[in-house]
């Protein structure tokens, strides 16, 4: 897998320091040290041969959620989009730790994201731009839930009408229409 270096800023990595991560874990010399999180990244390609893209961040309304080790519910139809009834959180485990990895490659095993409780978030993809795609969608979800939030209780869609979405969400734009031909 390719994957950023650790410890330097976004801005300031060009295409020479992407490191390339064997599938045992194991970084050609030469390379600059992998991201401490490569670990659950392999973890989730690994776990998920259908998604070739990993976007991991520590986006201000997700994090938010994380920190409070709560899930976004389907409070909106377009949890959806990361392919459950729900947007879950996974226990705390350390920063680069193989515990992560486990907990969220199981996590991914039925979802395209997740929250990593005090941590942030991850979201997966058959492209990396739609793994950022996804990641900006459960950004935004999570800003709208904790705004729901503060007026109270929020109304949950129930089991049912999330079914319908999951089946609706399997014929809905382009991405269909390429798999089916038509």
């Amino acid at each position: 897998m390719l994957i950023t270096p650790s410890g330097m800023t976004y801005d300031a990595i060009d295409v020479g320091d992407v490191v390339f991560v064997e599938s045992d874990g194991s970084v050609p010399a030469g390379q600059r040290r992998p991201s401490s999180e490569w670990r659950f990244h392999l973890a989730t390609y690994q776990g998920r041969d259908d998604r070739s893209a990993v976007v991991h961040t520590h986006s201000l309304n997700a994090t938010v959620l994380a920190c409070a080790h709560r899930p976004i519910p389907a409070f909106h139809y377009m949890v959806a989009a990361a392919g459950g009834v729900d947007i879950p959180c996974i226990p705390y485990a350390p920063f680069g730790s193989e515990e992560l990895a486990e907990l969220v490659a199981g996590a991914l095993a039925q979802r395209d994201a997740c929250l990593m409780a005090n941590h942030g978030q991850i979201a997966i993809g058959k492209t990396l731009s739609g793994a950022l795609e996804l990641a900006a969608e459960v950004e935004t979800l999570a800003a709208q839930y904790v705004k729901v939030l503060t007026l109270g209780k929020p109304k949950l869609l129930d089991e049912t009408q999330m079914s319908d979405v999951l089946e609706r969400f399997r014929t809905y734009g382009q991405a269909a229409q390429d798999a089916t031909g038509s």
